[in-house]
């Protein structure tokens, strides 16, 4: 087992970056749209900068990490970084204005997480072990008491009378912009939590120059970038504009609130329990359950006429975090050397949450505004039937490479 300091420390971090996460996500391309008064393809080209920026910073950060083993303080400036650029976003006045401060977020926020796994994954024992999920989870419920409880807190401040009354746009939410500084905070409590993070062992093990290109040639690895790219192609645009297919379905910034703490009742055992999901299943069979539920999750929100169905749907993103978000990055960090962990987590985060979201995004917004706001969720939907159709032949099982065998020496 880890060192017992290892798992609350690794589960304060994880509590305090997606709490940070999930102040921003639900609520930002709601800004951008009513508040900001964005049309819908300004809102998803800003939102298609952050994983543009991706693109450029998530694998440069993995072989910052890699070559110096010091995943820990990589992870400590990523989170500061996100901070400041949290801050930022508070000021931004233009379209222009969010283009350029979501693109200085982007340098440091989009290799956040990638880096939050490979330091969990360098220091907690084998993912199917009970102590990944354990720790994973308090992001989940961080984020869930973030989203949960922002309304309310913005309620307070408005009743206080420190945010004003009066919408900032002509409409939209008054005072929603608090969420960047709150945000901002949370981050930089990620920052100094991770400070205290050991710097020894298999998180301190460090790549040779130009080593990350055995990675281009793992068979397994590819095929899952590749389908990974696909998975997020078709289901990141019409999350991030999620909170506009509520609006239009009739919903307010509660029921975008209330969707997404439904969102969290099967992710929160399921993260808890991930460790034996993945013991029984491997990590191929969680990911092809992920997608099955994205896909269906996607269908009903595009194709129901009642806005009940859609709060019902929202239950089974739980099991698309629980097989994509996760299930992808441990199928990762099964078949490649623990040496190259931090630079194929920021691959994997390139491909699939970066190139895929650019497109996804740029195409959601543009079918937003060119067929309705329920589009992009119902194309969401049979692309992701197509995806779980296809899987068994695209992706293999998972199996460490035989040249990568020797770099588990230090676990």
């Amino acid at each position: 087992m880890a060192p017992a300091p290892i798992i609350p420390t690794l589960s304060i971090i994880w509590g305090l970056v997606l709490a940070g996460l999930g102040l921003i996500f639900p609520f930002y391309a709601l800004y951008l749209r009513e508040n900001a008064g964005l049309t819908g393809t300004e809102v998803g080209l800003v939102a298609a900068t952050l994983p543009l920026m991706g693109v450029l910073v998530q694998p440069m950060w993995g072989q910052v990490a890699d070559r110096t083993g010091l995943r820990g303080r990589v992870l400590a400036v990523l989170a500061l970084g996100t901070a400041a650029g949290y801050a930022l976003l508070s000021r931004a006045q233009s379209f222009e204005d969010f283009l350029l401060y979501t693109a200085l977020l982007a340098l440091f926020s989009t290799a956040t997480i990638p880096a939050c796994m490979s330091v969990s994954l360098a220091l907690l024992p084998e993912p199917s072990s009970q102590a990944f999920g354990r720790v994973r989870v308090v992001g989940t419920l961080g984020f869930g008491v973030s989203v949960g409880a922002f309304p309310f807190l913005l309620r307070a401040l408005r009743d206080a009378g420190f945010v004003a009354s009066k919408s900032e746009a002509s409409s939209g939410e008054p005072g929603l912009h608090v969420m960047f500084y709150v945000a901002g905070v949370l981050l930089l409590l990620a920052s100094l939590a991770s400070l205290a993070l050991p710097r020894r062992g298999a998180v301190s093990l460090r790549a040779s120059q130009g080593e990350w290109r055995t990675l281009l040639s793992n068979r397994l690895f590819v095929r899952l970038l590749i389908y990974a790219f696909f998975a997020y192609l078709s289901m990141q645009g019409p999350m991030v504009l999620f909170p506009i297919l509520v609006r239009a379905q009739g919903g307010g910034l509660e029921a975008v609130s209330q969707m997404w703490l439904i969102m969290l009742v099967l992710e929160v055992p399921l993260v808890f329990y991930f460790g034996a999901g993945v013991a029984r299943m491997g990590p191929r069979g969680v990911i092809a359950i992920g997608m099955a539920a994205g896909a269906l999750r996607w269908g009903v929100s595009g194709f129901a006429e009642d806005l009940r169905w859609v709060y019902l749907a929202q239950a089974l993103h739980g099991v698309t975090v629980w097989g994509i978000i996760l299930g992808a990055p441990v199928y990762v960090d099964a078949v490649v050397p623990a040496r190259l962990r931090s630079t194929a987590q920021g691959l994997l985060a390139m491909v699939g949450v970066s190139l895929g979201s650019i497109l996804s995004n740029v195409g959601a917004g543009w079918l937003t505004d060119a067929v309705g706001p329920r589009a992009p969720a119902q194309l969401a939907g049979l692309m992701g039937l197509a995806l779980t159709l296809v899987l068994p032949w695209m992706l293999p099982p998972a199996e460490r490479p035989a040249e990568a065998e020797g770099s588990e020496d230090a676990r």
